[in-house]
């Protein structure tokens, strides 16, 4: 019995490490208070960690892509689609007594057992969760219709302030004009993936319009495979070298 304790404990720590080397070393932002740390996980999934808080947002890939995180204190969720809603990975992970912040849409679709956590916004709203103010940011394709793959007022993005310091999530969207009205974005999420966003072109262009001092293109598998991030980067540098574009790799398995 005790050789197969060890056997299990060596083996938990092996998957520990595997998951651990996987992962994207994380970064640090200075905030008036304290580091704001940004942990990469995969696609459109990420960790911050503020203030003693940790917030997922659109937490996928079941409790293994979390391995050695906090549990989650706050949760954000911008959209219905699989990549953002997993309702199975919130099943799997500690979830008990965080917050979520949804659009509505999510919120039907979510089950009963978490409406006692939920903070509904929508677009334009502002809420302030765990003392972190949250603005509602809209999503949506261009041109707008309504059988688009995400039509406006359905799901959001999101602007957080840690200590002063912005931090913009844009969800799937295009290059939309309330994006580029954003101003004061200290840390910027933005999506390219052909055919559900923008492509590398159009996302490098609504950067340099609204120019967030830091930012991470993220869900950038396409169709075709992985959306070009040196030339994001290079397009936005050629034009504005005050960008800082981080480059992540959200696709550690692949």
């Amino acid at each position: 019995m005790k050789l197969k304790s060890i056997l299990a404990t060596l083996f938990a720590f092996a998957l520990l490490q595997a998951n651990a080397q996987q992962r994207n070393t994380p970064d640090q932002v200075k905030t008036n208070k304290g580091e704001l740390t940004i942990q990469p996980v995969q696609h459109g999934t990420l960790v911050l960690n503020w203030d003693n808080k940790t917030i997922y947002v659109d937490p996928t890939g079941g409790a293994e892509a979390f391995t050695g995180v906090a549990k989650p204190d706050l949760i954000l969720i911008t959209d219905i689609h699989g990549d953002h809603l997993s309702k199975e990975t919130l099943d799997a992970l500690q979830t008990e007594g965080a917050v979520m912040v949804v659009p509505q849409a999510v919120a039907d679709q979510l089950p009963e057992k978490y409406k006692g956590q939920l903070k509904i916004i929508g677009n334009g709203e502002s809420i302030t969760a765990l003392d972190i103010p949250i603005t509602a940011v809209p999503m949506y394709n261009l041109p707008e219709s309504a059988d688009s793959r995400h039509v406006k007022g359905r799901g959001n993005g999101y602007v957080l302030n840690f200590g002063g310091k912005n931090v913009y999530l844009s969800g799937d969207t295009e290059g939309i004009p309330e994006m580029r009205a954003l101003k004061n974005i200290d840390v910027a999420f933005v999506s390219m993936n052909l055919p559900y966003t923008m492509d590398v072109d159009q996302a490098a262009d609504a950067v340099l319009y609204f120019k967030p001092k830091i930012v991470y293109p993220y869900h950038y598998r396409g169709q075709g495979g992985l959306s070009d991030v040196e030339s994001f980067k290079n397009q936005v540098n050629a034009k504005n070298k005050q960008v800082e574009v981080r480059l992540k790799d959200w696709y550690p398995k692949q």
